[in-house]
């Protein structure tokens, strides 16, 4: 994901009132992408006109529309006409961001089709892709999407995975068998597991320290958007959906949740997550080998990925 923007001045000013027009929540943005202290409740309104005007720094316009799209997402279904503001914006700044049309079709009520459009962009249809791709084919996708509901197992592939239970406990690799176990997920190749393609997963919780609760799965996809190199917009707005406003889009159950980055502290948190996983070196995502780091002490395993503490 391209690291974050910084706006100041009255590039920064101008985006703040675009967010406070859109939707009121702005604190975290404004604490560490604009280092602005203004109180929000005094900021005026910014027409397209005016924004489009006072954002010039290359790439801070399309960051601004996603920002916005989450804002919009943070605290329930969107308002449409909270959409309508934001698409004149977008207009205004000449950019036009496939979220965007996500968010519309989620709005104006075409859930079908805004799953299928999320979808297709989202980490989900990266690990098909992948496990078509590496994986087997046709007949791996169906084995992996079959083992993940119970109903396959490669036992050989599992066996793999357990034996990670016999390396040092400080590994890497010991560390990801204990928090499988642990939680009591399966591994890849168990009944249940994860596909091959997605068992970077939860290695990543391990890698950056976030924990399975909501608000560790919340930072952990801010996390991912950093390091990830397609779509990594999609991580983002898969926590908007499913912790801002409540929408599951993902084929697993999940609690109901709203409003999480109204949290004290936790949209600061997500903010941070994307900026530390931008800096890893490796998209985990993208047919990432991990075999080799398994032996390794965690620590070393993360300075070799540039994952800071």
């Amino acid at each position: 994901m391209p690291k974050l923007i910084h706006p100041t001045g009255g590039e920064g000013l101008a985006c703040l009132r675009a967010m406070r027009t859109v939707t009121a929540g702005d604190g975290a943005a404004q604490r560490l992408l604009m280092a602005l202290d203004t109180d929000p409740d005094t900021l005026a309104p910014i027409s397209p006109r005016e924004l489009a005007a006072a954002v010039t720094t290359p790439g801070m316009a399309e960051q601004l529309v996603h920002a916005l799209i989450v804002g919009a997402l943070a605290d329930g279904e969107p308002d449409p006409a909270a959409y309508e503001r934001l698409q004149g914006f977008a207009t205004a700044l000449g950019v036009s961001p496939p979220g965007l049309r996500t968010l519309r079709l989620l709005v104006e009520q075409h859930m079908l089709l805004f799953r299928l459009d999320f979808l297709r962009r989202s980490h989900i249809a990266d690990m098909v892709r992948d496990t078509y791709k590496h994986r087997g084919g046709i007949r791996a996708v169906a084995e992996a999407l079959l083992g993940q509901r119970g109903l396959h197992e490669d036992k050989e592939l599992a066996a793999r995975f357990a034996a990670l239970g016999t390396l040092p406990k400080d590994s890497f690799g010991y560390v990801y068998y204990d928090h499988c176990r642990a939680n009591g997920f399966a591994f890849p190749g168990e009944r249940g597991g994860f596909p091959y393609a997605g068992a970077y997963h939860d290695m990543t919780h391990v890698l950056s320290g976030y924990g399975i609760t909501p608000d560790g799965e919340l930072l952990l996809g801010g996390f991912m958007a950093g390091f990830k190199q397609s779509h990594p917009f999609y991580v983002v707005l898969l926590t908007a959906l499913l912790w801002g406003a409540g929408i599951n889009v993902t084929p697993l159950s999940q609690p109901h949740l709203t409003g999480m980055l109204a949290k004290d502290g936790l949209a600061d948190g997500f903010i941070a997550a994307i900026e530390r996983g931008s800096r890893v070196n490796t998209d985990l995502s993208d047919n990432w080998d991990f075999w080799p780091l398994m032996p390794l002490p965690l620590e070393e395993a993360r300075r070799r990925l540039g994952i800071a503490a």
